[in-house]
């Protein structure tokens, strides 16, 4: 399906507002009326957005609960209770666990931690993990990336004496459970300032809140950040307002001193000797972090970000990195027989939602294969699979202006436990409710959703010539960084350009479009790749000129900065009037 290209307009009044920052910053005009597109008005904004300070840090006893669990852990840490400190088995539980792990284990020797099986135990809190905390004489327990919906496994914790603090960010049910502590920006009512913290992201604030309430130095937390900016690029949380903060501190330390299992992830990722972005932690770092949980455990991944020992963790890296393989060619070939069903569906066209299920299918990998079909056929898309005792797992993934998570909220009388957030979801059911399931889920896509909604869309920053990407607007454009969801790379168009040499087809199977392009008999030149291009090869020969949608990336070469076109879409004849 072809996208349709949607220049963004600006108001008079940002133009207004675009004008003031052109004059008073002195930002190129494409400059600030990109930033002025994304919320950045005044120029303190502009401060915070470019060079953040940790003083824009907000305050973490703003959420609510956080003086009752700082007061518990005071009280554990003081009494020389056992603490437990769990997390979930994805990136964003592993960090947050390795977080919070590594800052108390300098207070108290009385800590452990817990990753639950995702195969024996499934997500959230186990009743395995209550019976062991509760066997092995753990008081206290830290669930984080995790928890806030689980009312009766907190209930039964508590008659087995197991006090809980959880630190969540996933969208709470109606009635919170009764733990000693629930923290979470998005509880009912909620006065905290930002609301799409990562789950590390939350563990971190409750560190900085027990860092406070003792008077402790904060620099062994803030050395910490390198694994929060981790779990906001792999957890797709919006990469604005604190976000923004903690991911602009915690690259720097990963560029510049990163610890010693993040450092070895680093090396066996192929990214050493170069600045790391947050694109590199979501397609190199937080695979491999995410591969022994798909794979084997998740404990493997907190084993080695723990590390201490350089030997150790340049074995567990490469460990690591071959279950990141395994992974890899497990859902490859789950994507290919998933995308099989999809293509038989004669009613393609007509469908607003994609459900596939095959009992066989490796419940590791169902989420990246959930991830790959959305992103294709731009429709949300529910896969599931068979997992012991009758259930059926499944992972939703979901499209701009959609909220999964409400679909799955609508049937929560036939699931078993469901969670997320509103792109993204996991769900169980008893098999005997799929059918049931599926049919529910369809009727409520085609009520929500029309055809329209599910056009893909390519939305424009600016429109601009190539003899306008100059040095500066590089400088100011790396001033930006860094991009995420909520801020992504600018997409530029630029109309009427052509192949200065033959273009030609590079990459695995041949699937990238490389060229050599300038406006006709002009310069600059520039070189520009196409990833997935391929098809546009035949339109491009003979001296054609073609409008493209880009972003500008930079890298380094031979001690030597380079320009690189990366480009997302070409037409023939531009849609743009």
């Amino acid at each position: 399906m072809g996208h349709e290209w949607d220049i963004r307009t600006s108001t008079p009044g940002e133009e207004r507002l675009v004008r003031a920052l052109v004059n008073k910053a002195s930002l190129l005009p494409i400059v600030a009326k990109i930033l002025v597109q994304r919320d950045v008005r005044t120029e303190d904004e502009l401060r915070r957005f470019i060079q953040p300070t940790i003083d824009d840090l907000h305050d973490p006893f703003l959420m609510e609960d956080m003086e009752a669990a700082v007061r518990r852990l005071n009280r554990a840490i003081g009494n020389k209770e056992k603490i437990l400190v769990y997390g979930d088995y994805d990136v964003d539980g592993i960090t947050a666990v390795t977080l919070v792990y590594k800052y108390l284990r300098l207070i108290t020797t009385n800590i452990d931690y817990y990753i639950p099986d995702r195969y024996d135990e499934g997500s959230g809190i186990s009743n395995k993990a209550v019976e062991y905390a509760a066997g092995e004489g753990f008081s206290l327990v830290i669930a984080l990336d995790c928890g806030i919906r689980e009312l009766e496994m907190i209930d039964h914790a508590g008659s087995l004496g197991v006090d809980f603090i959880i630190c969540d960010h996933h969208v709470p049910a109606d009635t919170l459970p009764k733990s000693v502590a629930n923290l979470n920006p998005k509880n009912p009512g909620s006065k905290y300032p930002f609301k799409e913290l990562s789950g590390c992201g939350v563990g971190f604030k409750l560190m900085q809140a027990f860092a406070i309430s003792n008077g402790s130095d904060t620099h062994a937390l803030y050395n910490l950040l390198d694994l929060v900016a981790v779990s906001i690029a792999a957890d797709l949380v919006p990469l604005l307002g604190e976000n923004r903060t903690l991911a602009y501190f915690g690259l720097r330390k990963l560029n510049r001193n990163p610890s010693l299992g993040l450092r070895s992830i680093i090396d066996v990722s192929g990214l050493k000797s170069r600045q790391l972005e947050m694109t590199d932690i979501s397609f190199k770092i937080g695979p491999r972090i995410n591969a022994a949980g798909r794979v084997q455990s998740g404990r493997e991944s907190v084993e080695l970000l723990l590390s201490r020992n350089p030997k150790e963790a340049k074995l567990m890296s490469h460990h690591i990195d071959e279950y990141n393989t395994q992974r890899r060619e497990i859902d490859h070939s789950i994507t290919q027989e998933a995308g099989d069903i999809v293509e038989s569906f004669t009613d393609m066209e007509d469908r607003k939602i994609i459900i596939v299920y095959d009992p066989s299918w490796h419940s590791g990998v169902i989420g990246i294969v959930a991830s790959r079909l959305a992103e294709k056929y731009h429709r949300p898309t529910i896969v599931l699979t068979d997992t012991a005792d009758n259930l059926v797992s499944g992972s939703a993934r979901s499209v701009e202006g959609y909220d999964i998570h409400q679909v799955l909220e609508g049937q929560k009388d036939i699931l078993e436990n469901f969670g997320g957030h509103p792109f993204a979801a996991g769900l169980t059911l008893r098999k005997k409710h799929l059918h049931e399931f599926i049919q529910r889920a369809t009727k409520q896509a085609d009520e929500d959703l029309t055809i329209e909604d599910l056009t893909p869309k390519h939305y424009i920053d600016a429109v601009i010539s190539l003899d306008e990407i100059t040095p500066m607007l590089q400088r100011q454009l790396r001033r930006l960084a860094p991009y995420g969801p909520g801020h992504e790379s600018p997409i530029f168009c630029t109309k009427g350009v052509v192949c200065v040499t033959p273009p030609r087809l590079v990459g695995y199977k041949k699937s990238h479009l490389k060229m050599t392009l300038s406006h006709p008999g002009k310069i600059p030149i520039f070189q520009a790749v196409g990833y997935n291009q391929s098809a546009h090869l035949p339109e491009i020969q003979d001296n054609t000129p073609f409008d493209i949608l880009y972003t500008i990336e930079e890298y380094v070469r031979q001690g030597k900065r380079q320009v690189q076109l990366n480009v997302v879409d070409l037409q023939i004849q531009s849609p743009l009037k």
